[in-house]
């Protein structure tokens, strides 16, 4: 017999259903809803039925519950994404789920408190089994099922409602675990973009519970999973997700710390608000490259919100600092207000201020200035600052002072106590003798050592942190010697001497040479004087102690010697030449003047003279650097081609001597070396561009011609990126117009093998925009390449390796038409007519091409569907559209496409563009247009031309198929005719394409191969042209008649002066090519020439 427990309500489905309208209406009636669907379970639950053998139980009620439960869930599984109604019966579910896990274990709870109780015993025997956990298994188990469904918005729905609810499943059996797991796996590989992010989020809720012994040999675990969506998935929005969810550990702080660079805003800027602020307790979690990596990035970052996320993350970071308990302090000062100095001294030990984290650690503070405008009105410098100096706070008063400096306000710096010129010099001094304490301590070691090693590599490397420190001290000291005011003549003089002394002392440390020729640029009145104090000091530098002891004795011996006398007797040049030197006198000598060239290239940085000006200068030209050109040693010959090519902007005779000088060390130079060459070059290149460019085209062409060649053929990187820079300069300055440059720049940007270059790609991906869109003629110049450049992509293309990728011949059509879109060029023109006349060429340009026989479908596609982007609006000139319409209306018989697909598309523009000009079209009279350019048009699609003054209208006639569109006359007297674009520029003499009378000569020698033919009857192609000549009729012709064996023609120099990779020999190019190459030298020619020479 079967024993029946309380029966269902009878309403059970009804009631669910009711409970589902309300949620769905709003989130605040959740919580009283999820306690009504509660008591609906519990009653379902008390339902049961027994076996006849009283052994097992049917939890009938259980299932009837469950099936409305997941009968109301499944009609959400179908909602799009979007629906607020569908995402509240989603939260619903998740927040049912969470209650009854935790009213279920709120229950045990209390049974277990009261062991008399009977749901303790049942407790007691099955503790995991509850009416939650059956429910959340059952419709855990749904929903997986539908993981793998073809329809989107089920998986979406399915992932969704699982990631609601995976933080509150309880516990659950391992076999369901793993179907969880590897689930959510399979859908962060989903192709949606919306599923792969809530996939992450849901499994990332797994990481913690993953244990080491779970996975698998080969396997990924679930973090691994997550650096991997978060360092490669294409889309932002799964990246964000990525980085929202996972856990700040130290096997995922550099995945996360490397979307400080991501391509989205949102996602660098979520890595600074989100993630670094709420999951990093303390910033000594990262190492000191991280800190700086975060500083670097974020506060150097190109959008402002990022930047401002940034800010609030280091301000965050000097709150922690500041609040945390002060240790063992160097400093005993005091004087500032609330301890602030010292915080921002702790704060400043974060980063590496002796090494290369010092702009890291400026940025820092300055960033926190800005976001506490009221902290630098707490500074007051004691006396006794100045005498405890370290490294941190000498950054701090620099920072400090140039902060107050670029905001003006002086009130702030008599309130901090500065110090005065004169005592900041005596600052200087005492910082100077620290420093050479230092220096002579390591000196006396060394030598009683007698040139052995030492043992302790301990104190090496504590009197090396020491001597780093003294130089960073007094370095920074130097920096905050060109703020003070030095009308104070005691100061300055005092300031003066001992910076001079400084700059001539052997053992000064090269990277103190700046700092103290900034110092003595701006204590000195002229240059001319800098110069003069310079070059004394490497004069004494050279002299051997004998020469000193000479000139002392002199001036002892002779009271009429002054030291005017002396300073013009000495020179740069040594007595005792090299080949008598011994082997350690050579090497002494090889470091005096390795000191004496960077004296000479920091001198030389910091003059704006000219060399005969400065008449100093010849004894170091003549006596240190041209025989350190000379020198075999690499870094000798490297310092010594940099100081020749400093004296070659100040002196132009000595640059268009040596200009051939460096032209010949990048030939075998070693990288280092060549990359310094060709700075040099390029310096001289911009220097003096109208010496080199514009009185000799053959120089400039030479010259063109050699940084071209230099850059197809160089493998270096760092190479390439210099060139590429340096090219890219000469382009946007105007001193380099040829269309040959910019083609090899436009294949570099895209080329497979720049793929890993990332600094070459981004200087280029600014110079290209830049560029075009700066000018109307440089739109021009990169349209008269279209084609060409488009050739060449296709030839690299084919030519491919393996494991090489490269964009598609759309996505290269695309960013050509960008830079070509007249709409982003920030020239204002004057009229809509020259506005649009780069696409509107472009498009002449593709038009002529589409009747290359010998393309394939796939390029005749893509050139079509570029048709589609171009910019053509109301407003063209008539001239542009009679010359579209005849390439448009005689393409069909001509030359008609094989590939229904690529036809559609061309029906598809031909359509658009004859809707747009109809009226237009309509009132064109052909015989006004029968110039070179037309004639030669004509000759190029296989037509003939109509007569001239005939007083009628052609009529081109399209494909009776697909095209119907004519011509009709019009009055001629009252139409207006715009002025063409061709009258607006002439062949230039730089131009490699040769003059209209070559051209036309050229165009007399037709061919009939590669022709697609038209399908046309019998009896019209085997007509004669005379024949057919006589069957059109000035007045009524209805068809322009096609001519037989017209083929286009190639004109010498159209193609192979752009690039040596030409089309097949077994056709010719079109003469639209010709027409095209002459559009870049259009800047230095004459308007309105009475005849327009452009080729079609």
């Amino acid at each position: 017999m079967v024993a029946r427990n309380p029966a269902l309500p009878d309403n059970l489905a009804e009631s669910i259903a009711a409970i589902f309208d309300q949620v769905q209406l709003s989130l605040a009636n959740h919580r009283k809803n999820c306690v009504a669907l509660y008591k609906l379970h519990q009653q379902a639950a008390a339902v049961t039925q027994t076996g006849s053998n009283g052994a097992v139980v049917r939890l009938v009620g259980e299932r009837k519950f469950g099936d409305a439960f997941i009968g109301m869930v499944n009609r959400v599984l179908v909602v799009k994404k979007g629906s607020a109604t569908a995402d509240r019966v989603i939260r619903f579910i998740g927040s049912y789920v969470k209650f009854v896990n935790e009213k279920v274990s709120a229950e045990k709870e209390k049974a277990f408190k009261d062991p008399t109780s009977s749901i303790s015993a049942r407790l007691e025997d099955d503790a995991d089994d509850t009416i939650a956990s059956r429910f959340v298994m059952r419709l855990l188990n749904w929903l997986l099922a539908g993981f793998p469904a073809k329809n989107k918005t089920v998986r979406y729905r399915c992932v969704c409602i699982v990631s609601d609810m995976i933080s509150h499943l309880g516990e659950i059996d391992e076999d369901t675990y793993n179907l969880l797991k590897d689930g959510l796996m399979d859908r962060t590989g989903d192709k949606e973009v919306f599923i792969r992010a809530h996939a992450v989020t849901a499994i990332s809720k797994l990481a913690g519970s993953e244990g080491p012994d779970e996975v698998d040999p080969g396997e990924k675990t679930i973090l691994e999973v997550l650096v991997d969506v978060l360092s490669y998935d294409a889309a932002p929005e799964v990246r964000r997700a990525a980085l929202i969810s996972i856990p700040l550990l130290p096997s995922t702080v550099d995945a996360v710390l490397s979307r400080t660079r991501d391509t989205d805003a949102l996602t660098r800027k979520l890595v600074y608000s989100n993630v670094l602020q709420s999951k990093l307790e303390h910033p000594r979690q990262l190492t000191i490259a991280q800190r700086e990596l975060v500083i670097k990035d974020g506060l150097g970052d190109r959008e402002p919100s990022v930047r401002v996320a940034a800010g609030k993350l280091v301000t965050s970071w000097f709150d922690v600092v500041l609040t945390e308990p002060s240790e063992t302090e160097d400093f005993t000062w005091n004087g500032d207000d609330g301890g602030i100095m010292k915080g921002l001294l702790r704060f400043l030990t974060l980063f590496d201020v002796v090494g290369p984290g010092e702009a890291a650690a400026v940025d820092a503070v300055l960033s926190v200035f800005v976001t506490r405008p009221n902290i630098p009105d707490a500074f007051v410098f004691p006396e006794s600052y100045w005498k405890e100096l370290n490294p941190e706070s000498a950054v701090l008063a620099r920072v400090f002072l140039e902060h107050c400096l670029s905001e003006k306000n002086e009130t702030r710096l008599e309130a901090a106590s500065l110090p005065v010129v004169t005592a900041f010099a005596f600052l200087l001094q005492d910082s100077y003798n620290a420093l050479l304490n230092v220096l002579q301590d390591a000196e006396n070691v060394a030598f009683l050592n007698a040139g052995e090693p030492e043992d302790d590599e301990e104190e090496v490397e504590k009197r090396e942190e020491e001597r780093a420190k003294k130089e960073v001290i007094l370095g920074e000291l130097l920096r905050m010697s060109l703020k003070l005011d030095f009308m104070d003549e005691i100061g300055r003089r005092k300031v003066f001497t001992i910076v001079k002394d400084m700059v001539a002392h052997p053992e000064l440390p090269p990277g103190l040479i700046n700092p103290c020729l900034d110092v003595l640029k701006e204590i000195l009145p002229t240059e001319r004087e800098l110069i003069r104090v310079v070059v004394e000091i490497i004069v004494d530098l050279r002299e051997d102690d004998q020469d000193i002891n000479d000139i002392e004795t002199g001036l002892l011996g002779d009271p009429d010697m002054t030291q005017t006398t002396i300073t013009k007797d000495k020179s740069s040049r040594r007595v005792k030449p090299r080949e008598d030197m011994s082997l350690d006198e050579r090497l002494e000598a090889d470091i005096t003047d390795m000191r004496c060239l960077l004296l000479c290239i920091g001198m030389l940085e910091r003059v704006d003279g000219s060399f005969e000006d400065n008449s100093t200068l010849e004894g170091i030209l003549t006596d240190l650097i041209i025989p350190s050109v000379k020198r075999k040693e690499l870094i000798m010959r490297e310092k010594g081609l940099i100081s020749l090519g400093l004296c070659c902007l100040i002196a132009q005779n000595l640059a268009l001597g040596s200009f051939q000088l460096f032209l010949g060390q990048v030939q075998n130079a070693p990288e280092e070396l060549k990359i310094r060459v060709l700075q040099v070059i390029f310096d001289i290149l911009i220097m003096y561009d109208e010496e080199f460019f514009s009185r000799s085209d053959d120089i400039a062409q030479k010259i063109t011609g050699y940084l071209v060649q230099t850059l197809e053929s160089e493998d270096s990187a760092l190479i390439q990126t210099v060139l590429c820079v340096g090219l890219s300069k000469l382009m946007l300055a105007g001193i380099i117009k040829d269309p040959k440059v910019l083609t090899t720049l436009v294949l570099t940007y895209i080329s497979p093998n720049t793929f890993t270059n990332q600094e070459l790609r981004q200087c280029l991906s600014y110079f290209f925009p830049v560029y075009c869109y700066s000018s109307h003629n440089n739109q021009t110049r990169m349209q008269s390449i279209f084609i060409s450049a488009f050739d060449l992509f296709m030839r690299i293309r084919e030519n491919l390796d393996d494991d090489q990728e490269m964009i598609t011949p759309l996505q290269f059509g695309l960013l050509l038409v960008d830079w070509t879109n007249p709409q982003k060029s920030a020239e204002m023109l004057k009229t809509e007519l020259q506005s649009q006349a780069p696409h509107v060429e472009v498009a002449a340009d593709i038009l002529g091409v589409l009747y290359d026989s010998e393309r394939s479908d796939e390029v005749l596609k893509v050139l079509c569907q570029l048709l589609g982007h171009l910019y053509l609006a109301p407003g063209l000139d008539d001239r542009s559209i009679h010359k579209l319409n005849l390439l448009l209306s005689h393409h069909e018989e001509q030359s008609p496409f094989s590939d229904d697909s690529v036809r559609k598309i061309f029906d598809r523009f031909y359509s658009k563009f004859a809707q747009m000009f109809e009226k237009e079209i309509q009132h064109i009279n052909p015989g006004k247009y029968l110039d070179e350019e037309f004639l030669e048009l004509y000759n190029f699609i296989g037509v003939d031309p109509p007569e001239e003054n005939s007083g009628c209208e052609e009529t081109p006639s399209v494909s009776s198929t697909s095209r119907s569109q004519s011509l009709v006359p019009s009055d001629v007297e009252n139409s207006t005719e715009v002025p063409s674009l061709a009258d607006e520029s002439d062949e230039g003499t730089s131009s490699p394409t040769p003059g209209p009378q070559a051209q036309q000569t050229s165009k007399l020698k037709m061919t009939t191969k590669h022709r697609r033919k038209a399908p046309a009857s019998p009896s019209v192609n085997e007509q004669s042209e005379g024949e057919m000549s006589e069957l059109v009729t000035p007045v009524a012709s209805a068809v322009t008649p096609k001519r037989k064996g017209v083929k286009r023609i190639q004109t010498p120099g159209s193609a192979t002066q752009t690039s040596p990779l030409i089309r097949k020999k077994t056709r010719v190019n079109s003469a639209r090519k010709t027409r095209s190459k002459k559009a870049p030298v259009a800047d230095d020619e004459s308007e309105g020439d009475a005849t327009p020479t452009k080729a079609t």
